[in-house]
């Protein structure tokens, strides 16, 4: 089981934060740091300073780290065009040396596309730019040098592109799909997809949509292998006045948080990381958010991760 620190810096950080937290995650052994591409706090929060862009924010942590893979849970195909997107991704992917991780899907949260002018199509219309976004950025990473790419969609078209630059792997880096959509969601990510993540979900719930994708991979005949992931809160104190101190700085409660996501001792989470590897969980996303308590990591890695 490998353990990836995840973020959501639409809450409140500044670079600098998110930097401590991807050093921190270096050197303390995870394997990779991701955050999500929101533009609007969520909740009860100040959310201050204010929201950052997710590839902005990794091509800088890709100069800054050296080992980790990088990578965003769910980059918002309604954000940005596929082609300067594909850019920006295989940029990255060179600035870091081949560590990223691609994470993209429909966008969802409709309150931040109006706060910012982007476009808010229904679900479907979500969905078929999806699909297309995804035939083009791997059109344009695997094209060989020398050679154009087209494309004629409804949503997008491209002509004459020279499919440039590359990023650091021939076929591009691993894409992520997730979600719980029980026929568009499968089918997209056995077409294209290396990782399939099921986030925020109880354990047979997860179990069941693992099920899904794993029987749209079996009708596609596909042959590569394909990872499953989960994404949960973590909350983790050697007893429960840390617990319920963590908790409560993230405005929790510990039994909901107990009942929802990885919370309790280290023992507790550790047993209940197992039921998710039980249930075919190959990688755990732990979301952090409270990024100013670095000792919170520390006691992960030391007494969680140390012991898998």
């Amino acid at each position: 089981m490998r353990l990836r620190i995840f973020t959501e810096p639409q809450q409140g950080a500044s670079y600098e934060t998110l930097l401590a937290v991807a050093k921190a995650t270096e050197d303390l052994g995870f394997d990779a740091f991701f955050r999500s591409d929101h533009y609007v706090k969520m909740g009860d929060v100040s959310g201050l300073p204010g929201p950052s862009d997710a590839w902005i924010t990794l091509a800088a942590l890709a100069r800054e780290t050296s080992r980790i893979r990088l990578g965003t849970l769910m980059t918002a195909a309604t954000f940005r065009y596929p082609g300067p997107l594909a850019i920006s991704v295989a940029q990255v992917d060179q600035m870091s040396g081949g560590r990223v991780d691609f994470g993209i899907g429909t966008g969802w949260f409709e309150e931040e596309h109006t706060a910012y002018g982007i476009p808010f199509p229904s679900l479907g219309e979500r969905f078929e730019r999806l699909e297309e976004q995804l035939q083009i950025l791997t059109g344009l990473w695997r094209t060989p040098d020398g050679e154009t790419f087209d494309f004629e969609g409804r949503h997008y078209s491209l002509k004459d592109s020279p499919a440039l630059p590359k990023p650091a792997r021939p076929d591009g880096p691993p894409i992520l799909i997730g979600g719980f959509g029980a026929k568009r969601t499968p089918r997209i990510a056995a077409e294209y997809a290396d990782e399939y993540n099921v986030p925020f979900a109880q354990i047979g719930d997860t179990a069941a949509a693992f099920g899904r994708v794993r029987d749209a991979v079996q009708a596609r005949n596909r042959t590569r292998p394909m990872v499953y992931s989960a994404a949960q809160v973590v909350c983790c104190g050697r007893d429960e006045a840390e617990i319920g101190r963590r908790a409560a700085a993230i405005g929790r409660e510990v039994d909901e948080l107990r009942e929802n996501g990885l919370c309790g001792t280290p023992a507790e989470i550790l047993e209940k990381i197992g039921n998710f590897g039980d249930a075919g969980a190959e990688c755990l996303y732990l979301q952090i958010l409270d990024l100013s308590d670095l000792n919170h990591l520390e006691l992960i890695a030391f007494e969680v991760l140390n012991k898998l």
